[in-house]
Parts: structure tokens; sequence; C-alpha cells
């Protein structure tokens, strides 16, 4: 497998590569409303382990590859075309490279806002439709020193997935993300709201300093508040990712407390 060549290198060189990346890649969406792919690829060698996860990332002056930096890439763009619409430029990032098998595993285990079930279920789609070419490859994730192959890495990265989506497992980690992408793609929004309050207690066991405990955690509340949220505010929820499912939890709580 290949990877871009700015991806290699110590945290803080990786870093300066991304950024510059990324006003290139502005320049070329400024020019024409485009992208093209980074300039210098690079073979993946048989001992090379691919880092996916910046919180795990304690030998930060060693070269490695350092996928997650993908983001400063994307805040790059997004900051050289600040005056634009760049909102729509890192849409259109997003969609272009989701087709390269690098990018496609970035955006799949990256916990990006919005997770949108139809969205989520186009980022696991594009990396099954990579995954010869991904499994190739070794990775690092949120475990110091383990080496994991791709299931393994996309069973710990998408266990949201598989528990809300394909709760009753699969012959193998690809098989389930298989059934979980093509539920989440279909999915009315009754679908997504009775997969989202299946998963709530297993949020509310992490929600801490809520000014409303006894409301927001009850699963009646809900229940009765779901189907109230306007179609933009349930889409950025309708995947039941637990990071954006919390980010409402506490929203609504601010909000039982007038402020």
């Amino acid at each position: 497998m290949q990877l871009p060549a700015f991806l290699h290198g110590s945290r803080g060189t990786v870093h300066r590569k991304a950024v510059a990346e990324g006003r290139r890649c502005a320049r070329q969406y400024q020019k024409n409303g485009s992208f093209t792919l980074p300039r210098e690829m690079l073979e993946l060698s048989p001992v090379d382990v691919v880092s996916t996860y910046g919180g795990s990332d304690f030998q930060q002056h060693l070269p490695a590859w350092r996928l997650y930096l993908l983001f400063d890439v994307e805040m790059s763009l997004c900051e050289a075309l600040e005056r634009g619409d760049w909102r729509q430029a890192e849409d259109q990032y997003e969609v272009f490279f989701r087709e390269t098998a690098w990018g496609a595993l970035y955006y799949a285990i990256a916990e990006k806002l919005p997770e949108s079930a139809e969205r989520t279920a186009q980022r696991i789609q594009a990396v099954l439709r990579s995954w010869e070419m991904l499994e190739t490859a070794r990775y690092h994730y949120k475990k110091p020193g383990a080496i994991l192959g791709l299931g393994e890495l996309l069973g710990c990265a998408l266990d949201w997935v598989l528990e809300g989506w394909c709760s009753e497992g699969g012959d193998s980690v690809r098989a389930a993300l298989e059934v979980a992408a093509a539920r989440m793609a279909r999915a009315s929004r009754g679908d997504c709201e009775e997969v989202i309050l299946r998963r709530l207690p297993w949020v509310f066991q992490f929600a801490e300093q809520l000014q409303h405990p006894e409301t927001v955690t009850d699963i009646a509340f809900w229940r009765e508040r779901l189907p109230l949220l306007d179609t933009e505010s349930f889409d950025r929820i309708s995947a039941a990712s637990p990071v954006s499912v919390t980010q409402l939890l506490y929203q609504w709580d601010r909000q039982l407390s007038g402020h």
C-alpha cells in the first residue's frame, strides 16, 4: 500500500508538511474547484506501522507514518479558504480522498463530524472497497505498542457502529461492517431513533457534572425529545455516534438550566 510521503517523519515534521499540503490543496481548489492527489507517494515496507491515533503517539520525535495528521491538512485547507466556502471545500476534500485507501481509513475512524447515518455508511463502504489494500498494512491505535491488523483496528475504532447497527455480530469484522453500513444507508429516522435509544445507557455511564441528571438520563425524556429535533439537528446524531449523542446530552442539560 502507498501513503502520501508527507505523512512520514517526526510529528513536528509531518505537521509542517501537512500544513503545506493543505495550502497546496487550497490553491488547487481556488484555481478550479477540484483536488489532486499528493505529489509524492511512498510504498509501505513490511516492517512499517501506521499510527492512526494521536493520543497514543508517545514517541513523537521518531520517524513514523502518522495517518491521523491528515487532520492538519484539513485545518490548513480551511484556514487558507477562510474567506471563501471552506465548509463546501472540506466536504469535497473528503469525497475526493475517501476514494483512496488511506483517505477511506482516515475518515472511517477519525470521529469527524458530521456523523450522520448516511455519511457514516459512505465512510465505511469506502473502507470496504479498499479492504484488500488496507489489509496489507499494520496499525497502531489507542493501546500503546499494540500492533493491529485491519480487522482488529476497525473492530476497536468502530465498536459503536458494530454494537449499534449489527449487534448480532457476524463471521468477521468485515462482514459485520457490511451489514451495519447497509442498514445505516437505508435507515429511516425511526430506525435511527431506536438505535440511539438502545445506545443511551452506554453513553449515560460516562456523563459527568450534569446539572439535571435525573432528567437528561431518562430514556423517556429522549423518546419524547428526539422526534422534535429539526432535520438538520437530527441528521448530526442519526448514526448514534457516542460523540454526537453526548454533545446533545450536554446541550439539553444546559438548556434545562436556562443558559
